[in-house]
Formats: C-alpha cells, sequence, structure tokens
C-alpha cells in the first residue's frame, strides 16, 4: 500500500482518515471530521471539514465529510461537515473541484462532478454523476443537479436541474447536453427517446411532475437515461428549470 504525502505547514488533525497516496500540499488543513478514499489530492489553502455555517449548529456535533478516491481539490476549495449527528458532506470518486469553489453542509456530490473555479453550493445540495458546473454558478440549497447535467458560468440556479440537460442565466434550460451525450457512445435511438422525453415536459404548458408522471404511466421508452430523466420530476422539494417559451428543445439531438 503507497503511503501518503503531507507536504509541510499542512495540517492533518488526529482522527482525520486518509486513504493510500493521497497528497497534501502545504498549507491545506484536513480536520479530525474528515474521510478521504485513496489517491484524493488537497492543494494549498484548501480547508476540509470546517464546521457549517448555520448559527443553530453545536460544534460538539459528531458529523463530517467524506471525500472519494482520486478526487482533485485545488486551490482555496472549503467544504463543510454535515449539520446532523452522524450526517455526512459527500464528494463522491473522480470529482474535480477547481479554485475557490464551496461545498456546503449536507451536500452530496457523486462521482466525476467537475466544479470550475468559485461554484458556490448552498447546503443540502445533490449533484449527480458526471455533472459539469461552470464558473461562477451558484446553487440554492436542497437543490438537485441531475446527472450528466451542464449549468453555464455565472448560471443562478434555485430550482431542480434535470438529468442530461443544460442550464443558463436564471434557471433557463436551453436544451439537452448533447456533446455530453455523445461523448457517453450512447446510440442515436437513446438520443431519440431523450429529445422526446425532454419536449413531452417542456412543451406544454403544464404541471412538470405531472407530465413526467403521465409520459411514464403510458411508456415507449426503452432507454433508461429518458426513464430516469422522466423519473426525476417525482422528487425533490423545489420546482423544476424551464425552457424558455418558444424555445423548447434547443440543443437536443435530431
Amino acid at each position: 500500500m503507497t503511503s501518503s504525502t503531507i507536504h509541510p505547514s499542512a495540517i492533518v488533525e488526529p482522527g482525520a482518515e486518509l486513504g493510500a497516496g493521497c497528497v497534501i500540499h502545504a498549507h491545506a488543513i484536513v480536520t479530525r471530521h474528515c474521510r478521504l478514499g485513496d489517491g484524493v489530492v488537497v492543494h494549498p489553502f484548501a480547508v476540509l471539514g470546517g464546521d457549517p455555517q448555520d448559527l443553530k449548529f453545536d460544534p460538539a456535533t459528531r458529523s463530517g465529510v467524506r471525500i472519494g478516491a482520486g478526487t482533485i481539490i485545488r486551490e482555496h476549495v472549503t467544504i463543510h461537515r454535515a449539520t446532523k449527528p452522524e450526517g455526512w458532506t459527500e464528494v463522491g470518486a473522480d470529482c474535480f473541484l477547481m479554485v475557490s469553489s464551496h461545498v456546503a453542509h449536507d451536500c452530496r456530490l457523486e462521482d466525476r462532478v467537475i466544479m470550475a473555479n468559485a461554484v458556490l453550493l448552498a447546503g443540502h445540495v445533490q449533484v449527480g454523476a458526471g455533472a459539469f458546473l461552470g464558473g461562477g454558478a451558484v446553487v440554492h440549497q436542497f437543490a438537485r443537479i441531475g446527472e450528466g447535467t451542464m449549468v453555464g458560468g455565472a448560471a443562478r440556479v434555485a430550482n431542480d436541474v434535470p438529468p442530461f440537460t443544460m442550464v443558463t442565466e436564471r434557471d433557463e434550460v436551453v436544451g439537452l447536453n448533447v456533446v455530453g451525450l455523445r461523448r457517453r457512445g450512447l446510440p442515436r435511438e437513446t438520443l431519440s427517446e431523450l429529445k422526446r422525453a425532454f419536449r413531452t415536459v417542456n412543451v406544454p404548458v403544464g404541471n412538470m411532475r405531472e407530465l413526467a408522471a403521465a409520459a411514464l404511466a403510458v411508456g415507449g421508452y426503452s432507454s433508461p437515461e429518458a426513464r430516469r430523466y422522466l423519473e426525476f420530476f417525482a422528487g425533490g422539494r423545489r420546482g423544476f428549470v424551464r425552457a424558455r417559451r418558444g424555445e423548447e428543445g434547443t440543443g437536443a439531438a435530431d
């Protein structure tokens, strides 16, 4: 097993758990509340496991931060521990958190998430696998970002973003993330089903949860991606981002 490397002036508090082959650069702080998987790299001035920014939080609460294997955390990133006893703020494997991005308490990031510089996640945000969040994007507490999504730089996200879509400005959907979908190697039939599912929910004026549920009930979607897109609307506690009227389907595969 490869031992971890802790550079001079880094702080790793007693009780922190580091997997094999981690690298903690100078001036990084890993508190006792952290568990790092194998090969995690933490760059200078990042702070992992700090107390949540919650005025009601009791610092004696036993909670923590878990970071998946192979994740890279760049300079000045902050990841706060959970607010509830035995709770965890979680970052999955092979994620890339760029300079000055922030993951607040009780967030959950799945594998291969990329957060560009200065992305800010409020508390309890969920981010699906393979999502990309552009520089300076901000996400409201309790919002969900679906798998394979692309959030534009400086976007303001206050509602849930369905899987495989692109969102920009303030909660504005501009279509499917076609480039990302093609990079996944999905067949054309799957892309066509996703396009149909996207239009089913976004073109009519109505309750998006009900429209998605009706589409699932009728059937005709054989691809797991299209079904996951529609099933996303059954969850969450917030509303959903919407396409601008007259631009539904922009960016979707033909």
